[in-house]
């Protein structure tokens, strides 16, 4: 399931079906993340976690790494309109992640 989701996910990448929301055009200046560090990171994006409950769309969080810097993107995924919406990005930090920045640390 996770590797058709991925798929659809670099799809609408490639294909720029994505909504930007409030929340993300708001952080990335702050945290020094650019859309097209998003967007060129596609081919790097790994599924570490997902949220199928989430509120209003199924929802996971992508590892991506942009010029070998590791950022974590917040994507929510709308199959039956053929899009994605990024929630939010940031670059994750080793005090919440373990050294592969792809788990977390456990309290």
């Amino acid at each position: 399931m996770n590797n058709d989701i991925l798929k659809f996910i670099k799809l609408c990448v490639k294909k720029r079906k994505i909504y930007w929301t409030y929340h993300v055009n708001m952080r990335l200046k702050g945290r020094s993340i650019s859309r097209e560090a998003i967007l060129y990171s596609v081919d790097t994006y790994v599924i570490i976690e997902n949220y199928p409950e989430d509120k209003y769309l199924p929802s996971y969080l992508i590892y991506a790494e942009d010029e070998g810097v590791a950022i974590h993107i917040h994507m929510a995924v709308d199959i039956k309109n053929n899009n994605i919406r990024i929630i939010t990005s940031y670059r994750p930090t080793l005090d919440k992640w373990n050294d592969d920045l792809k788990t977390r640390r456990t309290p």
